[in-house]
């Protein structure tokens, strides 16, 4: 047919006469920075004749789906079986997403007051991490927080999933027993939030060795003052606009370099400057996503494994012409995780990270982790959303909790500062419960249980019951 192409996949095809070919492939992002495998970049090329997709793409319809606008407006989760592949010879421009490509903006204000702490990447080399002895330091702690609750003028928990937020207290002035304290209460809340923080980056690192080895990133910026490579910096000013084409809001939610063999435990942030309004970040609970979930699929779910990969996120860097400091590695990290203070089952997945389940069918592993991702950013109830106020830090268990940042304070500048400490390896169920001395639990049932609370057993009939109004 003159003037027509025929897309063909899985011996499906379809024909599309030439005028509207232009606008599909447009629409379909097909281009060497958005498609896949070797897909030319010229829509000219495919303005009449035949395309055929199974030759050109090495890509599934879910990918060819993920990688167009289409996926892009829908807010659909990723693909969750592949790694993206390293764009050749891309600008920096092209592929800025503000998570798997760092921003190299900067206003270049040497007057602002926390230029030292810019962004800046150090052309070097690290070794591979080897495994760490961490102490849990929660399990010192006093159950019931004496030290720490005595010292605070007050203490709010903000939702009843997740979130604390603590009044009158300096973090400088913590002793190890008060620090303690303070791992078993973030342990148990997921995330927590302390404001007029004069704390220094030095201080917060020490504050982060007391709960293990401090991690330092393969990729992000570090500032530029000598002798702080274990700090990652957080930065957007007004020099750069991340690009919406780039990333769903999906994506961005993710817990800290997942893929390491230990994986983040009691990690923070704090805000050095910050747009009036706007910049938020939200936290969602892994116990409450568990908690949610019906016994049988908690049950299922506690026996997968899935892989984390840090290759998109090398890869990103390289794309944007930045140096990667430690080659990317994959871990395999039990899809249910036990929190070894508290004993309580987390949902361990996110979409920043998480590629696929092992040793499940591909589209069961993809269904899965969609519907997983979906809960846990969707879901308010599993939720807290935190406004940041100038010298104000948040402290949260990266073991339990993934976090996404808020874009929508461009053309404002964003600056903070993370110190991360190194937890376990991910502890599974069958793990923690190997030799019989411990079993682990649903957060909320025991919650339930230590109120003295009956808790309703699900309807097993065929009858609807209704919302809730508000």
């Amino acid at each position: 047919m003159s003037g027509a192409m025929t897309i063909s996949y899985l011996q499906t095809f379809v024909i599309f006469p030439g005028p509207v070919v232009k606008r599909l492939l447009s629409l379909m992002h097909i281009t060497p920075q958005r498609g896949c495998g070797t897909a030319t970049s010229s829509l000219d090329t495919y303005a009449s004749g035949h395309l055929d997709l199974s030759h050109h793409l090495t890509c599934t319809p879910l990918q060819l789906f993920h990688n167009s606008s289409l996926h892009q407006s829908s807010e659909m989760a990723p693909v969750a079986t592949e790694a993206r592949q390293t764009v050749v010879g891309a600008s920096a421009e092209q592929v800025f997403n503000p998570f798997y490509s760092p921003s190299i903006g900067d206003d270049g204000d040497d007057s602002y007051k926390w230029a030292q702490y810019k962004p800046y990447f150090p052309n070097v080399s690290w070794p591979p991490l080897q495994e760490q002895k961490v102490v849990e330091r929660g399990l010192h702690a006093d159950p019931a927080k004496q030290s720490l609750y005595s010292a605070a003028s007050k203490i709010v928990h903000l939702t009843p999933a997740i979130g604390t937020e603590i009044h009158g207290i300096d973090l400088r002035q913590l002793s190890d027993p008060q620090k303690d304290e303070l791992a078993l209460l973030i342990a148990e809340r997921g995330v927590v939030f302390l404001r007029d923080q004069d704390i220094s980056i030095h201080e917060q690192l020490d504050l982060a060795r007391h709960y293990g080895p401090l991690h330092k990133h393969a990729t992000t910026p570090i500032p530029k003052a000598p002798g702080l490579e274990e700090v990652h910096v957080v930065y957007n000013d007004g020099s750069r606009r991340p690009d919406p084409s780039a990333f769903s809001k999906l994506e961005l939610w993710h817990s800290d370099v997942s893929y390491e063999l230990q994986p983040p435990s009691t990690t923070s942030l704090k805000i050095y400057s910050g747009p009036e309004y706007g910049g938020d970040t939200l936290w969602s609970s892994g116990y409450a996503l568990y908690s949610s979930l019906s016994p049988g699929f908690q049950k299922y779910l506690e026996g997968l494994t899935a892989v984390h990969s840090a290759v998109a996120q090398a890869d990103g860097a390289r794309a944007a012409g930045l140096p990667v400091r430690r080659e990317p590695v994959e871990s395999q990290h039990p899809v249910v995780r036990v929190h070894p203070t508290t004993g309580w089952k987390s949902i361990y997945v996110n979409p920043g990270f998480t590629r696929r389940i092992v040793g499940v069918p591909k589209a069961e592993s993809d269904a899965i982790l969609t519907f997983l991702f979906h809960q846990l950013s969707e879901n308010p109830d599993f939720q807290v959303r935190f406004k940041w106020t100038p010298n104000a830090i948040a402290i949260w268990d990266n073991r339990v909790a993934t976090h996404s940042a808020t874009f929508d304070f461009w053309p404002a500048t964003r600056h903070a500062l993370r110190a991360t400490p190194h937890g376990e390896r991910p502890i599974s169920v069958a793990e923690y419960e190997r030799d019989g001395s411990k079993v682990a639990k649903d957060r909320q049932l025991e919650i339930w249980r230590q109120q003295g609370i009956e808790v309703p057993q699900p309807k097993t009939d065929s009858s609807r019951p209704r919302g809730y109004n508000d």
